[in-house]
């Protein structure tokens, strides 16, 4: 099930980010950030689904963020699934809840910066140059351990309307 962070997902939320951090596979968030982001995050909680191994401390089996750049403009960020948990359409579905959102505030263009662009692809996601992209987006990158050399690939979709 689907549904908007709350605050006694957060540790869930910093720890199934940091997993990934730690492997450099994304930007890590800390737990301060992710107090001040929260109303950004949905989550796939475990409710009502059948799981055959052991559920993640926390009980989230994904997260993801829909960031407001401004007027116009949004980022798919933090897109993380448990561990064991990959190819059930769980970061299919937290994309998905992200690009509905978009759409009913009226945000028309969607980035991601990612290191895997084809998941993103399905989604009509298009490559661009990071080069592109606001200077307020880089805000974030100077925080990253790999700035300035990310490898990180940028992606955008253009009318985030009714066809996710």
């Amino acid at each position: 099930m689907i549904r908007n962070a709350r605050m006694e997902d957060v540790k869930a939320i910093y720890a199934l980010l940091k997993h990934y951090a730690d492997q450099g596979l994304l930007l890590g968030r800390s737990l301060s950030s992710l107090y001040d982001q929260l109303r950004d995050f949905v989550v796939f909680d475990l409710v009502g689904e059948e799981i055959d191994r052991e559920p993640p401390a926390g009980g989230l089996l994904g997260a993801c963020a829909l960031h407001v750049c401004w007027d116009d403009l949004a980022e798919i960020r933090s897109l993380a699934v448990a561990p064991g948990f990959h190819g059930r359409d769980i970061g299919t579905r937290l994309v998905r809840s992200c690009l509905e959102e978009a759409s009913r505030f009226g945000i028309r263009r969607v980035f991601t910066l990612t290191y895997q662009p084809g998941f993103f692809e399905h989604f009509d996601f298009k490559r661009i140059d990071k080069s592109l992209l606001p200077h307020k987006v880089w805000s974030d990158c100077i925080q990253c351990p790999n700035f300035p050399d990310c490898h990180e690939e940028a992606l955008i979709r253009e009318d985030s309307g009714p066809q996710v």
